[in-house]
Order: structure tokens, then C-alpha cells, then sequence
């Protein structure tokens, strides 16, 4: 069993900064890819950012130069900071793990937070 417990969010002013934080917790050998996604209403839901487990990172074009994604792997832990928020930032963000189970097993399996809203204002 896995728990992705996200939080940071909440409102902001446009050109202001937030930062997300997503917790692993449970009965696992190890979480590898970590990413956070966020949607909008009546919208699929989107990657926004990517760190993998020897800390290789990518982003969407939409937030590259404004967020960035970290980890702590002694915490589990997975955050993304966001500086130079836009109204169009404004979404409910969610953490995705790539969680192995044990280590004999061959692949890994996906867990999703709860999510967390971001709103900025103009």
C-alpha cells in the first residue's frame, strides 16, 4: 500500500511563488519516477514536470524557466517550485509516483495524491 500526500497549494497573486511538496509513505523497496500533472476543469490531465531516480529532470514547455522540480529521496519526498505564477498556472496539481513494490519485483506500479489547488489571481 502506497499514500501520496501532496500540499503547498493555495492562492497566489500573478507573478508570485508556491511551493508543492508530495510525501511518499507505506510499504514499498523504493519510489523511482516522480512527477507532478495538473488539470483543469473539463481538461485531461497534463505532466507538468518529471524527476527520475538519478535526478533527471524535464518540463512541460508551458512552465520551463518558472518551475522547478527537486527531491529527497531519505524522505521520499518530491517538490516542485513555482516562481512567476500566471492565471494560467491556476489548476488542481497532483503527485504521481512510479512505486516498486519489492525489489524482486519486474515492474513498477503508478499512485496518485489526492491533488492540491493552485489558484492565481490577476
Amino acid at each position: 500500500q502506497v499514500q501520496l500526500a501532496e500540499s503547498g497549494g493555495g492562492l497566489v497573486q500573478a507573478g508570485g511563488s508556491l511551493r508543492l511538496s508530495c510525501v511518499a509513505s507505506g510499504n514499498f523497496f523504493s519510489v523511482n519516477e516522480m512527477d507532478w500533472y495538473r488539470q483543469y476543469p473539463g481538461k485531461e490531465r497534463e505532466l507538468v514536470a518529471a524527476i527520475t531516480s538519478n535526478g533527471g529532470t524535464k518540463y512541460a514547455d508551458s512552465v520551463k524557466g518558472r518551475f522547478t522540480i527537486s527531491k529527497d529521496d531519505a524522505k521520499n519526498t518530491v517538490y516542485l517550485q513555482m516562481n512567476s505564477l500566471k492565471p494560467e498556472d491556476t489548476a488542481v496539481y497532483y503527485c504521481n509516483a512510479a512505486v516498486r513494490p519489492i525489489r524482486q519485483s519486474p515492474v513498477d506500479y503508478d499512485y496518485w495524491g489526492q491533488g492540491t489547488q493552485v489558484t492565481v489571481s490577476s
